[in-house]
């Protein structure tokens, strides 16, 4: 089974599509009615206000998964990005190493970058 979509609540769509954009880099499929799809790889990511009280939360943590995980904090940074934490190892397997950083969207959502070297 694969991961079709992921919904993140935002205040602002607008503001929400520039930073996931022009700052994360992810290609915007198309914008309508106030919902904004993105390509995520294999998944599409929905920007959306709640649509009821009981939707109305802060998302679940995204971890974009990148190669070179200190040039994409680099140039997430030149973008305006808001990093929480330092890139830091927080596994290693065998001979692998999975590295994260932490940063917030304009929305107060927590999201992260992950890459295994």
């Amino acid at each position: 089974m694969k991961l079709g979509q992921v919904a993140v609540n935002v205040e602002n769509v607008a503001r929400a599509v520039t930073f996931y954009k022009d700052v994360i880099g992810l290609p915007l499929l198309f914008e309508i009615d106030g919902l904004a799809f993105f390509q995520c790889e294999d998944t599409r990511l929905l920007l959306s206000r709640p649509e009821t009280a009981e939707f109305d939360h802060k998302s679940s943590v995204l971890y974009f998964k990148v190669d070179n995980l200190h040039g994409e904090v680099a140039r997430m940074l030149e973008a305006g990005a808001i990093f929480i934490d330092e890139p830091h190892m927080v596994a290693k397997m065998d001979d692998i190493e999975t590295w994260m950083t932490f940063f917030k969207d304009t929305e107060g959502n927590t999201h992260a970058l992950m890459s295994e070297i």
